[in-house]
């Protein structure tokens, strides 16, 4: 894989990998940068739940269940000195689904990050990486009578 980066002015930054697709990269102002973009540091954090939902999805849909809507938040703790490395992070998968269980979920996000995610592979070398998920069932659409 390979990606190319280019310098924008200020603290920002262009890059595209092999795909092809050109991503902003900033820092905030407070740093010197215009913060018209999001941090590469919030990118990782950014990459990790897409990896880990993509994974997520796929072995939830294997195991045929109705995906009503799926939203994660990441919650990232980096040291205090350089290199200031992520040494905790908190993932929340919240779930709507009228027919997944629970034991489905602690399945599939365990597949995730033990075997399939290599961002999270990565990330657990610096990180004390954890999770939780909530599942919501949709209330029922009620028809109109006739």
């Amino acid at each position: 894989m390979e990606i190319q980066a280019k310098f924008a002015g200020k603290r920002t930054f262009l890059a595209k990998g092999e795909s092809n697709h050109w991503v902003t990269f900033d820092t905030r102002e407070s740093s010197g940068g215009s913060g018209a973009a999001s941090s590469p540091m919030e990118m990782v954090l950014m990459a990790m739940a897409s990896c880990s939902g993509l994974d997520v999805v796929s072995i939830l849909e294997k195991r045929r269940v109705t995906l009503q809507n799926f939203e994660m938040t990441v919650q990232g703790e980096r040291a205090e000195s350089h290199p200031r490395v992520y040494t905790k992070i908190h993932m929340i998968y919240d779930i709507t689904s009228p027919d997944v269980s629970e034991k489905e979920v602690d399945r599939a996000i365990r597949l995730s990050h033990d075997t399939y995610c290599s961002v999270s592979k990565m990330l657990e070398h610096t990180a004390d990486i954890t999770f939780e998920y909530n599942i919501t069932r949709p209330e029922p659409v009620e028809s109109p009578a006739d």
